[in-house]
């Protein structure tokens, strides 16, 4: 292999290393977004039930649940 087709193979290995960890890299934003976005619904959810919860308390304390 010349000189000219050695370079060249370099090049498309550091490409190839390059695409590989830009790929990487977008797989672990796309897992953080997607545990946030999980954990955003949990809290979500948490804060709902509390809500209703709340409701029901007041409903009962001033008689409008029956």
């Amino acid at each position: 292999m010349d000189n000219s087709q050695n370079l060249s193979y370099q090049a498309g290995q550091a490409k190839g290393q390059a695409q590989e960890k830009g790929n990487q890299m977008m797989d672990r934003a796309a897992s953080a977004a997607q545990s946030a976005k999980e954990t955003m619904q949990e809290a979500g959810q948490q804060l709902q039930a509390k809500a209703q919860e709340a409701t029901d308390a007041v409903k009962n304390a001033t008689g409008f649940n029956k």
